[in-house]
């Protein structure tokens, strides 16, 4: 409320009669968290303001520097809402600090979300989540998880990524058991199967993936 009377009231002009509303509605969806504005008239002296606010599942880091989207590098975070859009506010004023961060090329947002919908479900029955998703310049995905594993997804369309990390988690559970070893990484770029690498394992040479598993 005090955002919208600091920033939207005082660029509303004119009377009752006078104001022009489509004015009126851009002076409040200027305010960061607005995301669409109706007015109309009521009368006799009245002005009705609707107002959907922006709902953020992730935030968001754009690479325009030709970095890849898929590294941990730092870029100048903003949120995406529900919808897939990206829009700038106080980030201090989001509710859930634990949202996860999307990074991918400039216009990835939508089709981002859509894909962290897609794979985080799978995750979850890992008792895990997926923390950090990024797509390259390359088209190629990348997932951190909640303890601190980087998952290696490749390229492909939305369902074919899905499907690979679909039988990913369905069968890592056997290897770590094997190995009593937390997951450090996957590689599911493997035609065959996938690498993994196991946290204080070392009865492989260096360099070399401890299981693959289809």
């Amino acid at each position: 409320v005090a955002s919208l009377r600091a920033n939207a009231l005082p660029r509303l002009k004119g009377s009752f009669l006078s104001m022009n509303l489509q004015e009126g509605r851009a002076a409040f969806e200027a305010v960061p968290w607005v995301r669409h504005a109706q007015l109309r008239r009521v009368w006799p002296m009245r002005l009705r303001v609707r107002l959907e606010e922006h709902r953020p599942p992730a935030y968001w880091e754009a690479r325009t520097d030709g970095a890849d989207a898929a590294t941990e590098a730092s870029a100048e975070r903003a949120l995406v809402n529900s919808f897939g859009e990206v829009f700038q506010a106080n980030l201090g004023d989001v509710e859930d600090e634990d949202l996860p961060v999307l990074a991918g090329p400039p216009s990835t947002a939508a089709s981002m979300l859509q894909m962290w919908r897609l794979l985080n479900p799978a995750a979850e029955k890992l008792g895990e989540a997926i923390d950090r998703l990024g797509l390259s310049g390359r088209g190629a995905w990348r997932a951190t998880l909640g303890s601190g594993a980087v998952i290696e997804l490749g390229r492909g369309s939305a369902p074919e990524v899905a499907e690979r990390f679909g039988q990913f988690a369905r069968s890592i559970s056997q290897v770590t058991a094997q190995y009593r070893s937390p997951l450090l990484s996957a590689d599911l770029r493997h035609a065959d199967g996938y690498a993994v690498r196991l946290r204080g394992v070392t009865t492989q040479s260096p360099g070399k993936p401890v299981n693959r598993k289809r």
